[in-house]
C-alpha cells in the first residue's frame, strides 16, 4: 500500500464511493435484465461487462491493487484474460448444441383438455 492514502477519512470516502458506484452499476445490472438487446448471447455480453466493470472496481479499491505492485496487477489481469477465455469458449460450445434439455428430463405429458362444460337450461318462470 502506498503512503499516499494515510488519512483514515479520505480512505472512507473511496471506499464510500466505490460502494455508491457498485450499487448502481448493480441496479444497471437489474434493470438490463428486463431489456432483450435482440439475442441471448447479446443479453449475455452486456451482463458480463457490467460485472466485468464491477470486478474491476473491487479488484482496484478492495483489493488495494492500485496502490499496490504493478506484478500483482498483472496477475489478476491475467486472471481475468483466463477467465474470459473459459468463457469464451464456454459460450462457443453452447452455441453449437442444438438440443439445449438434459437427456435424463422427464418428458412432460400435457393433460388432456377438458371437456367444454354444457350450457346451463334456461329457467321457466
Amino acid at each position: 500500500m502506498s503512503e499516499d492514502i494515510q488519512n483514515p477519512k479520505k480512505e472512507a470516502a473511496v471506499y464510500l464511493r466505490t460502494l455508491i458506484m457498485l450499487l448502481i452499476l448493480t441496479g444497471i445490472t437489474v434493470g438490463a435484465s428486463y431489456i432483450h438487446f435482440g439475442s441471448g448471447a447479446a443479453n449475455v455480453v452486456v451482463a458480463l461487462t457490467i460485472a466485468t466493470i464491477k470486478g474491476i472496481l473491487v479488484a482496484l479499491f478492495f483489493m488495494h491493487l492500485l496502490h499496490d505492485k504493478p506484478v500483482n496487477g498483472l496477475i489478476a489481469a491475467a486472471g481475468f484474460i483466463f477467465l474470459g477465455l473459459f468463457l469464451m469458449f464456454t459460450l462457443l460450445d453452447f452455441d453449437s448444441r442444438q438440443n439445449y434439455q438434459p437427456r435424463n428430463l422427464p418428458t412432460v405429458i400435457a393433460p388432456p383438455a377438458a371437456p367444454a362444460a354444457a350450457a346451463p337450461a334456461p329457467e321457466h318462470k
